[in-house]
């Protein structure tokens, strides 16, 4: 397991910084260091690395003097301005390399990976001197328990579980737990590092006298170090490194030991694995750690494990409420939920505004404080093994017109209503139906005076003419032609106006479709000459019955084989397929499509979306009433109409319910 190498790059340039990013994103962690005071600290933290150092900074040269001089081990690499006065004095003074500071990564990486192996020897001979250092030195004595030498764990060990009785907030735990460890174990420096929720990467979470850096550091659980402890399973001391066999692992170890400033490194383990791990610095005595005091920081560690656990829990817990509450409140319908007892345990606040209530009136109270409708329509709920339709109704508390909707919430859990405000909704649906009426009557006053202008201009302009030519028999023939035909067209206008505004009461009962289907095609013979058209009918023998008003159904059947046949008018091969088919549900017939095809020119884009509303025609002489007298039919019969157009034909499907869906 090895640990990644550490460069870290000393420059106020922040275009250096993201360029040196770039090129090492892949070889090493990169520490961005802008003051030179804390270059120092950060070595100490990072272990032995690789340093890069921006020249055209103004402490520069003290900088190199003091990393040659305090930190041999470090492997130094100077950038500056090419052929300039500290690039060259870089270069004598015996660094690693001194290059110009607009080096391209062909040349760069090359250079930081012979660094990182020049620093790989440096740690591989370091580690060989520790080695036979260690070889030199007396075995270790026999550890002893804590107990075979205290007879009972130390006072300050007892007096630390007070920090767990009461907290506000994790921070503020945790806070209070480094201070306790830090007089509990008798040390210097104490920092927790753990993840905020699972997935998280492992963080500072608090800390006493730690290192600036240390708040910067972030740990993924993919990281050497989490899968060392992962793996191991037990604390991490400077003083045993040398017991460590593999000597990539004792790098890794010391330097997260150096990243923590630290002396000891404990894992903190839970029922999800490892949750964290503290650290701590050095004895307040100056003494090394010995294995009782080991022993010691594991039973603390223990400890801070099960509150770290309850903490994260309690953490994440709190998150999801706040998440829950803030979602409920934020919601525009009103959420009112209760126990099985039917006892208001939520109100929210777009409940309060449309019920007009607070919730100071209706929490922890019987649900009839909520309004006896509302309450009843919630205590059928709660009754109901099945869910319920919403159910919509005028408050008279409120003059607001709600659609309430209810729900289970499980076994014993209660229900909850969701109440819906459409009183905005229906306002502007009131003013769009004036609008429309107002609309309505425009476009009736605009085409009732063309049509009608037609017939009287004829009429007008024969009397007229009548004085001066009635004794001219051929004229008055032609003006009692002429004229009676137009008040007879004026009267069909009439009447279509007059059926369309006072529709014929409808008389439903079981029928079959077919019926009406044959007799509109006769109509539609009559009124546009379909006689010319090959009318093609597909009428299915297993159709189910529909309850329907078989006049009324015939009738607008029959305006739309009437329009399928003048749009093939001027086809040279016209033809309209009428067809009847059931509609299935599994082995059930749920209902009954029949189908008008032409092959006409299609219907204008335009027009499309305008083709059921009232006086919207192409015709010469027309007031466009067919469509929307058929629309009004189908939706009477509870059905629907689909229209599809293409320049080779419109299709217009009308869809029934069969007899047992049927309203």
């Amino acid at each position: 397991m090895i640990a990644a190498p550490i460069c870290v790059l000393h420059t106020h340039d922040p275009e250096l910084v993201r360029r040196v990013r770039a090129f090492v994103r892949t070889m090493a962690q990169l520490r961005h260091v802008a003051e030179a005071e804390r270059v120092g600290p950060v070595l100490e933290q990072s272990g032995p690395a690789v340093l890069i150092v921006d020249l055209r900074t103004r402490e520069s040269r003290r900088l190199l003097e003091e990393i040659q001089t305090n930190w041999p081990q470090v492997v130094t690499i100077a950038l500056g301005v090419a052929r300039s006065e500290p690039l060259r004095e870089a270069e004598q003074s015996g660094i690693y390399a001194a290059e110009d500071v607009q080096i391209d990564r062909q040349r760069f990486q090359p250079l930081i990976g012979r660094a990182f192996d020049y620093l790989k020897v440096l740690e591989e001979n370091e580690a060989l001197r520790e080695e036979t250092a260690a070889a030199r030195l007396p075995a270790p004595p026999e550890r002893e328990s804590i107990h075979d030498r205290y007879g009972v764990p130390s006072l300050p060990l007892l007096r630390f579980p007070r920090v767990f009785r009461r907290f506000d907030t994790v921070d503020a735990l945790l806070s209070s737990v480094v201070e306790n460890l830090a007089d509990a174990a008798g040390v210097t420096r104490v920092g927790i590092f753990s993840k905020v929720r699972q997935g998280d990467r492992y963080r500072l979470r608090a800390g006493l006298r730690c290192l600036p850096e240390t708040a910067e550091l972030e740990f993924g659980e993919r990281d050497a170090l989490v899968r060392w402890l992962e793996r191991q399973a037990h604390l991490i001391s400077r003083d045993t490194l040398t017991q460590a066999v593999d000597r990539a692992e004792r790098t890794l170890l010391r330097r997260s030991l150096d990243a923590f400033g630290a002396e000891v490194i404990v894992p903190l383990y839970a029922r999800r694995g490892i949750v964290g791990w503290l650290f701590f610095g050095h004895r307040v005595t100056g003494e090394h750690f010995d294995p009782p005091h080991l022993e010691r920081l594991s039973i603390l560690a223990e400890h801070v494990s099960t509150v770290l656990e309850n903490a994260l829990l309690y953490e994440e817990i709190t998150l999801q409420k706040t998440l829950s509450e803030t979602l409920l409140k934020a919601i525009p319908p009103g959420i009112v939920a209760t126990d099985e007892n039917a006892i208001v345990r939520w109100f929210s606040p777009t409940a309060e505004q449309i019920l007009g209530l607070t919730s100071k009136d209706v929490l922890n109270k019987p649900v009839e404080s909520v309004g006896n409708r509302l309450a009843g329509f919630i205590r059928e709920t709660l009754e109901s093994s099945s869910t319920l339709p919403p159910q919509q109704w005028l408050d008279h508390h409120t003059r607001r017109s709600l659609l309430i909707e209810t729900r289970r919430l499980g076994d014993q859990l209660g229900a909850v209503a969701v109440v819906h405000d459409l009183t905005a909704e229906e306002n502007l649906r009131e003013k769009q139906a004036l609008l429309d009426r107002a609309a309505f009557w425009s476009d009736l006053a605009a085409s009732m005076s063309h049509e009608i202008r037609n017939p009287l201009v004829a009429i007008k302009t024969f009397a007229q003419l009548l004085p001066e030519r009635f004794d001219d028999a051929d004229f008055r023939k032609q003006f009692n032609e002429i004229v009676l035909k137009e008040i007879d067209r004026l009267d069909k206008i009439i009447t279509q106006i007059n059926n369309f505004a006072h529709p014929a009461e409808l008389v439903f009962k079981p029928i079959d479709v077919r019926g009406p289907v044959k007799k509109a095609i006769e109509i539609a013979r009559k009124r546009v000459g379909v006689n010319g058209v090959a009318v093609e009918t597909s009428l299915a023998d297993d159709l189910p019955k529909i309850v329907a008003d078989e006049k009324a159904l015939t009738e607008a059947f029959a305006h739309l084989v009437a329009n399928a046949a003048e749009a093939t008018s001027s086809h040279a091969k016209p033809r309209i397929t009428l067809t009847a088919k059931p509609i299935r549900e599994g082995s059930r017939a749920s209902g009954v499509v029949v189908t008008v095809r032409d092959n006409g020119k299609g219907i204008a884009p335009e027009l499309k979306d305008k083709i059921f509303s009232p006086f919207v025609t192409t015709k010469a002489r027309g007031i466009g009433l067919g469509l929307p007298i058929v629309k009004r039919t189908v939706f009477d019969h509870h059905g629907r109409v689909d229209v599809e157009s293409t320049p080779r034909g419109t299709e217009v499907s009308v869809l029934l319910p069969a007899k047992q869906n049927s309203r």
